[in-house]
């Protein structure tokens, strides 16, 4: 029988990072998501994962730069609300599909099982670290501009990583 662990908003985050004007990098967050993992035991070799993130909460300490990303220059977010991950499997590396912008791709994500422990309250989690890197281009991300001196505003590849924990259901 499977075992349900329902994220730990409170102790988790969703980041990312992508090069601006060739020199420095940006980053950011999304402030709302949600995931779950199907487990049919500690292990997680078999897991079912599924996580949703809300487009609209993307952060990058800044207003007009997240503004531009909540547009339908990148993400719509009025017309696509949300991107999901769904995989099977949390060992060493995961491969699943990656939805941006109404478009799936396969992505591998390289991974971190923290272990399991038992928290002041009784409460059993699980930690699971991530990173990754994608391309923008491939789920419609596509603007860009080129600058004077050459290169463009914004690189193609994404670096994603997160600090996920899972709380263990009875």
């Amino acid at each position: 029988m499977a075992t349900k662990w329902n994220l730990d908003p409170a102790h988790s985050e969703i980041t990312f990072k992508v090069k601006h004007m060739m020199i420095s990098n940006i980053k950011g967050n999304f402030t709302n998501f949600n995931a779950e993992i199907e487990s049919e035991d500690d292990s997680f070799a078999n897991a079912k994962t599924t996580a949703t993130i809300q487009t609209d909460s993307i952060s990058t300490h800044n207003t007009d730069r997240d503004n531009h990303l909540k547009s339908a220059e990148f993400f719509n977010t009025e017309a696509n609300p949300t991107i999901t991950f769904e995989a099977q499997a949390l060992n060493g590396a995961v491969t699943g599909n990656l939805t941006i912008n109404g478009i799936t791709k396969p992505v591998t994500l390289d991974i971190d099982f923290g272990g399991i422990n038992v928290d002041p309250w009784g409460n059993t989690k699980a930690g699971f670290s991530f990173e990754g890197k994608i391309n923008r281009k491939d789920f419609g991300l596509n603007w860009n501009a080129a600058l004077e001196a050459g290169g463009v505003m914004v690189s193609e590849d994404v670096k994603v990583a997160g600090e996920l924990q899972f709380v263990k259901q009875a």
